[in-house]
């Protein structure tokens, strides 16, 4: 009897019995921790001007408006909670990425498809000119002197985030970790510092001279709570990003970048709430 032939390495990894050969392309893939700081941060920049928006509409119905800042926002943090759902079904349906752009083209045709697409392309746009705009702001409001230089500092962000981001998704990723983190813990620490405060600042309590507004509104109408709702809703841009570069996750990407997109989620809807 001759002993049995020993399968060769391709006829072992054909049989599924041998080791299958490391994947070259993974260093090139989003982790879920990377691809939360990679595709998250449009959604997490606007919770710097979200929470304002909404004080803004509000403040005009004086101190008894402002009281209703942290219920419009916890409808806000609802709605939040049914996208992130909504997008991790997204996910695990079409793993190969596309988001709403994908959905209606599968459910609703080609033209319906384009539509969401272009919105897609249009709302990245107009976030990255909001975001920028705001971080200037900023930082023209901690320094002065550089108020007269607000154009030429947008432009200067805008070519430096250009620049990163043509280094590739992980590259990218990488090298924004570190602001995100920065960002989220000052977040974080500026909520426990307020709660921990005895009072408010107020400008009527330091003159002595109460607003004249606030003395007379005694309601707040439903028009007032939707047009604040609908300006705090710009609170929850960006966070499709995830679910539109499935494909760009190390495998199995649909559960890495389900991950990441319950903890954008998490951490905004905390920030949200916290800030409020």
């Amino acid at each position: 009897m001759t002993a049995p032939a020993v399968p060769t390495a391709p006829a072992a990894e054909k049989s599924g019995t041998g080791a299958e050969p490391p994947d070259t392309g993974s260093r090139h893939k989003l982790t879920a921790f990377t691809g939360l700081a990679a595709l998250s941060l449009d959604a997490m920049a606007s919770v710097a001007y979200g929470p304002e928006a909404i004080v803004l509409v509000l403040a005009a119905a004086g101190g008894h408006g402002l009281g209703f800042t942290l219920p419009v926002t916890l409808a806000i943090a609802g709605l939040l909670a049914v996208l992130v759902a909504s997008y991790r079904q997204v996910i695990a349906a079409f793993p190969d990425g596309g988001g709403s752009y994908a959905v209606a083209k599968s459910h609703l045709g080609r033209r319906t498809s384009l539509v969401a697409a272009a919105s897609l392309v249009l709302d990245y746009v107009l976030n990255v000119a909001v975001a920028v705009t705001a971080g200037v702001a900023a930082l023209t409001s901690a320094f002065p002197g550089l108020y007269d230089d607000r154009l030429v500092l947008c432009l200067g962000v805008l070519v430096l985030i250009t620049a990163v981001n043509m280094r590739g998704i992980v590259d990218s990723a990488r090298a924004f970790i570190a602001p995100t983190a920065v960002f989220i813990g000052a977040i974080l620490l500026l909520i426990v510092v307020g709660l921990f405060r005895d009072a408010p600042v107020s400008t009527a309590a330091s003159t002595g001279h109460a607003p004249v507004l606030a003395d007379n509104a005694t309601t707040v109408g439903a028009l007032l709570l939707l047009k604040a709702f609908a300006s705090g809703c710009s609170a929850l841009t960006g966070v499709e990003a995830i679910a539109n570069a499935v494909p760009s996750f190390r495998a199995p990407a649909a559960r890495r970048a389900m991950r990441a997109e319950a903890a954008l989620g998490a951490l905004l809807g905390v920030m949200l709430i916290g800030l409020s």
